[in-house]
């Protein structure tokens, strides 16, 4: 099976939900899935791979995005077993035949997770709730909202936004100079009714018998089945070595503040580029100053003349020799 979970992520963010197929695969295999909706298909890295598994597995998958890149474009024109819906989640989902599996990973935040997963409960038969595969259930989207689209999202259901002035850094709950750029995400994060990990557990309090597992690796993945399924089973000893493992957490929170920090370093080194740049293009102006060269004859008389000590002296010289450095 082919699989590049960096084909669309050429800075290695680990963005993409493929990083975690390894584990996805077999719970799909452990629940006898034979038909999957991935809810925020993007570019169709996951997408891919649920094909090629579906293909092998005789299974169908549905990938639902309203605006989806030409890489899943071409990749649903060319595989049989892959259907494309350019819908929204909350439009596609009423009308999709309720599938054995569903991966959310469209937009980030409380009010459209909690609103597919009302509409995923209320179209499912007593117990019988597909398997639900989430991600962005870790930093940062976790406990902290992120609009794809935020005139799609009530205003009641909005947290003010970073906007361009502020960036994400893990142990900073509101946004910092320099921090991983999410314009889009919550302003700050915890409280209720904000983040993806916040609106899963929530859903999850509110039905009887469902169980929560937590894979904290690459922005972390959520698993929620029914205690009831035949399968459920099967998919707990899948998950449970995985469930909130410590290692993997420490793992998770290493990878991200390198990742921030990082990005901090980046946006440094570009705002100390622009500052030199700025600095040699006042010099080569000032070399090419008839007013400067004045000064520079006026402060060598002064020198000479004992009016002036000797290093307050300006030259042309002296500033070929710093743009020479």
């Amino acid at each position: 099976m082919e699989l590049d979970p960096y084909r669309h992520d050429p800075d290695r963010w680990g963005a993409s939900l493929v990083q975690l197929a390894e584990i996805m695969l077999p719970c799909l295999d452990a629940a006898g899935a034979r038909s999957v909706a991935e809810v925020g298909a993007f570019a169709g890295d996951l997408t891919r791979v649920l094909a090629e598994w579906a293909a092998q597995s005789g299974a169908r998958v549905t990938a639902v995005d309203p605006a989806p890149l030409p890489p899943l474009v071409e990749l649903a024109r060319d595989r049989p077993e892959l259907e494309l819906i350019r819908k929204t989640s909350l439009e596609a989902l009423p009308e999709l035949a309720l599938p054995d599996a569903v991966v959310i990973d469209g937009d980030h935040n409380y009010f459209t997770v909690s609103e597919e997963l009302r509409v995923i409960a209320e179209r499912a038969p007593a117990g019988g709730l597909p398997l639900l595969l989430f991600h962005d259930v870790a930093w940062p989207h976790a406990r902290r909202d992120d609009y794809y689209a935020a005139e799609l999202i009530p205003a009641e259901h909005r947290h003010p936004t970073a906007g361009e002035d502020g960036g994400l850094v893990p142990g900073e709950p509101g946004v910092r100079p320099g921090g991983l750029p999410y314009p889009r995400s919550a302003r700050h994060e915890g409280g209720p009714r904000n983040g993806v990990l916040t609106a899963v557990e929530d859903f999850v309090a509110r039905h009887d018998g469902l169980r929560l597992v937590v894979v904290p690796a690459f922005f972390g993945l959520g698993v929620v089945w029914h205690r009831d399924r035949p399968w459920a089973a099967a998919v707990a000893a899948t998950l449970d070595p995985w469930d909130r493992n410590p290692v993997l957490e420490r793992l998770e929170e290493n990878r991200v503040h390198h990742l921030a920090r990082g990005h901090v370093r980046l946006v440094e080194a570009e705002m100390e580029r622009v500052r030199r740049a700025r600095q040699e293009a006042l010099l080569r102006r000032m070399l090419e100053s008839s007013a400067f060269a004045v000064a520079e004859r006026l402060s060598r008389l002064r020198v000479r003349a004992g009016i002036a000590p000797a290093q307050s002296e300006i030259s042309r010289d002296e500033i070929r020799r710093a743009l020479a450095d």
